[in-house]
């Protein structure tokens, strides 16, 4: 049986503000707390009981504040060992983390977040999402946008984000030829209409650019059967309907999907399937393209698709196209079984299954510079479960793409708020030895300025300086100051699947 973390986590009466066990976004089977987060897990709670007592809290206020944080992280170097850094003032002095690491510091960029959608968490009901001003009905689309204006800007320091769904075909039309809107559309679960609209919502109520969408459609989304060929009418109207109608800032594909029932899935550098699309995509001037790469088990037949080896030749041929590799092409997360195989990873080379493979592409290029490496799910997954598979992952990014081509993204909600992830990128260096062995350097300010929010901006065209001026006297700044004023806090709530059996 699966269950939403936090429902877990409520019945066991765990409250930690870093999830202590990888989650599922519904893309792989949950799998059971690995012997050392179940001892991360236990020591967070005995060390957060009596870090509260001894500033006087209540253990979930605690929980919720900056020191609760840092009593996770120097759990996890108790249990992993010292890979954040994080002293042990911070546990006890709130002001001990401000001057380290002060809020605001970083341009923040997310370029992979979702709404649960249908997924209420009980926020609905809160004082301050029924004065956050919202024009909102009672759908469930309602309930769970509000959660995530609520964790991804209220309870984080993210200045942008980008709404990222998952793939799905939209109905155009019903039987009679009637054209269709809303939820008649379809689309799955995070659809294009829908991302639309609530990016549109936000942006107004803000009266700013705080939201950015993506768009679904994919070469594979509109297939005649009768003739085993891409509908192209079909698919160039949805791809007009998108950009023009929707107004979505960059497509977001899957190639080992099938949303079309075309039977299989396609490889980015098909020139008869993905090339007409590059096309018709550059003819309405959008040319930025976010692909998932990696977490292949998610399919079983049409796993092979996610591997990058197609992204090289694509990127050649198009060199005025951006693309944007999700989750750095890791194949498989700590969760899974494969993980644990011989050979997916290799302490001598620091080289991991398929990640290497998109190494390797840049290295054969080092002049092809429209390739970059994003690092939503990854990088919090290895920081949970693997931390020196985390400074590889990092630090061969920078290696080989350069600071100026890692792209921030966390694929929160799934994880809760991304303020954990942020505080982890924050604390993040590349050990010595590491930067010894394998020729890596220790990140700078400006290297996770870069990372958390600069190379976005450059891809979307965000103007960094005017926002600096515009967001923090935008309509959310205000709602946040309030919210915060009024006592609000993160709820530590993953809204990822977790095992109810183990």
């Amino acid at each position: 049986m699966w269950v939403p973390k936090w429902q877990r986590d409520r019945s066991r009466g765990v409250d930690s503000p870093i999830p202590t066990q990888v989650v599922s976004n519904e893309e792989f089977v949950p799998r059971p707390q690995t012997r050392q987060q179940r001892l991360w897990e236990s020591l967070i709670d005995d060390m957060s009981s009596h870090h509260a007592k001894k500033v006087g809290m209540s253990r979930r206020d605690y929980m919720r504040s900056s020191m609760g944080l840092a009593t996770a992280f120097l759990a996890s170097n108790a249990v992993y060992g010292p890979y954040w850094d994080v002293d042990a003032a911070e546990a006890v002095e709130p002001a001990a983390t401000e001057e380290k690491f002060p809020k605001g510091e970083y341009f923040i960029v997310d370029v992979q977040t979702h709404f649960t959608d249908g997924v209420s968490l009980g926020f609905r009901n809160h004082e301050f999402v029924r004065n956050m001003g919202f024009q909102l009905d009672e759908n469930p689309d309602a309930y769970s946008f509000t959660n995530f204006v609520k964790e991804i800007f209220f309870d984080s320091e993210t200045s942008i984000a980008v709404i990222s769904g998952v793939p799905g075909r939209e109905t155009n039309r019903k039987l009679d030829g009637r054209e269709v809107e809303g939820r008649a559309r379809g689309g799955g679960v995070l659809p294009s209409w829908l991302m639309s609209r609530r990016k549109n919502e936000l942006n107004e109520l803000s009266g700013s650019t705080r939201a950015f969408c993506q768009g679904n459609c994919a070469p594979n989304h509109y297939w005649n059967r009768q003739t085993n060929a891409p509908d192209f009418s079909a698919l160039f109207d949805q791809m007009e309907r998108e950009v023009k109608r929707y107004g979505i800032d960059s497509w977001k594909w899957y190639c080992h999907t099938d949303p079309g029932r075309s039977g299989d899935g396609f490889r980015m550098d098909d020139e008869k399937l993905a090339y007409p699309f590059y096309e018709k995509s550059r003819e309405l001037g959008l040319k930025v393209f976010s692909v998932h790469k990696g977490f292949a088990s998610q399919s079983r037949t049409l796993g092979h698709f996610a591997h990058p080896g197609d992204l090289e030749k694509a990127a050649k041929d198009h060199p005025d196209l951006t693309f944007i590799c999700y989750h750095s092409a890791l194949k498989h997360g700590p969760n899974e079984p494969q993980f644990q195989e011989d050979g997916f990873f290799d302490p001598e080379t620091g080289d991991f299954a398929w990640h290497a493979d998109l190494m390797k592409i840049r290295e054969r290029n080092p002049d092809l510079t429209n390739i970059y490496p994003e690092i939503g799910s990854s990088f919090g997954l290895l920081s949970i479960a693997h931390p020196e598979m985390c400074q590889h992952l990092i630090g061969r990014n920078v290696k080989y793409y350069g600071a100026d081509h890692v792209i921030w993204g966390t694929d929160c909600l799934w994880w809760g708020s991304p303020q954990w992830v942020i505080d982890a990128m924050k604390r993040f260096q590349i050990s010595d030895e590491l930067c010894e062995k394998f020729g890596y350097r220790k990140l700078t300010k400006h290297d996770k300025a870069l990372i958390f929010g600069l190379n976005a901006a450059r891809i979307y065209n965000i103007d960094v300086d005017a926002q600096l001026k515009t967001l923090p006297a935008d309509a959310l700044s205000e709602r946040k100051a309030a919210y915060l004023e009024s006592g609000g806090q993160r709820d530590n709530a993953a809204a990822g699947w977790v095992r109810a059996d183990v």
